[in-house]
């Protein structure tokens, strides 16, 4: 494993964050393509091919990482900043989407943290980016994400964004909790994931809530978001003016009547 960056950070805003690392000469952080907000002279970016853990491992370890990253989603390549200057410099990283940027000690959770797809915003070099198959198959095909997830290892800094408002919770032995599947940001290795179906008939056809739950089982911790991204998108797309044959009108509150009156309501 690759010895790990310390970096100091500062998280801003409200709805819509971002992470700000200050970085000491010589120091690097790893970072999804298109993430930066801005950095300072004296930073040089590289991009990197796959994850970032197997560049010094020839090229077929980095066609593995590259692998991987396909696998969950992500793009082939990721970004290194590194301070090549003689002091002190920042670089600053965006959230997505609004909601909540969360910092993680991969030292203080056993070296190891599982995410959901696209979760992942920024680390300290060092922190491998890998993926987690899920053992089951119920939690597999219904489980909202599929099979795979994203597995961080390491033991410095890793950063990773919630939709919404984040909530964190500690899962004692044995305690488990039911959640929907687009709520689940993150958990600990130690927590059981698995798919649990929702029940009646009338309760999976009407409730709204979809068939499946997923349920966790502790110990450890875990990390919801309020708001998923996909419901988020859902909602926009459900709200979005429709520019077809109704042209400025549709999605408007007279769209439907003046469809009608000009003769097209098909």
């Amino acid at each position: 494993m690759n010895s790990m960056h310390v970096i100091d950070y500062r998280i801003s805003g409200d709805d819509m964050q971002f992470v700000e690392i200050e970085l000491d000469p010589q120091e690097a952080v790893l970072a999804e393509a298109g993430a930066m907000m801005f950095m300072e002279d004296g930073i040089a970016l590289e991009t990197i091919f796959g994850d970032g853990s197997a560049q010094n491992s020839g090229l077929m370890g980095a066609l593995l990482g590259a692998g991987k990253r396909i696998l969950t989603g992500e793009s082939l390549f990721m970004t290194v900043y590194q301070n090549q200057s003689g002091t002190k410099r920042r670089v600053a990283f965006g959230a997505p989407y609004p909601g909540k940027i969360m910092p993680v000690n991969l030292g203080e959770m056993g070296g190891e943290l599982i995410a959901q797809k696209n979760a992942f915003l920024c680390a300290a070099k060092g922190v491998s980016i890998g993926i987690a198959f899920q053992k089951r198959l119920g939690a597999g095909l219904f489980g909202g994400e599929g099979f795979i997830m994203e597995r961080l290892q390491g033991d410095g800094l890793a950063f990773v964004h919630a939709c919404g408002t984040l909530y964190e919770r500690v899962l004692a032995p044995g305690e488990s909790l039911r959640v929907d599947t687009g709520c689940l940001v993150a958990l600990q290795p130690t927590v059981d994931y698995d798919i649990e179906y929702v029940g009646g008939i009338k309760s999976a056809l009407f409730g709204g809530e979809g068939l499946f739950f997923a349920r966790l089982r502790g110990p450890g911790k875990v990390w919801l978001q309020s708001l998923p991204f996909s419901r988020l998108a859902t909602r926009i797309v459900a709200a979005a003016p429709q520019t077809g044959r109704a042209g400025r009108e549709e999605g408007s509150l007279l769209g439907g009547l003046g469809r009608v009156l000009d003769g097209d309501n098909r």
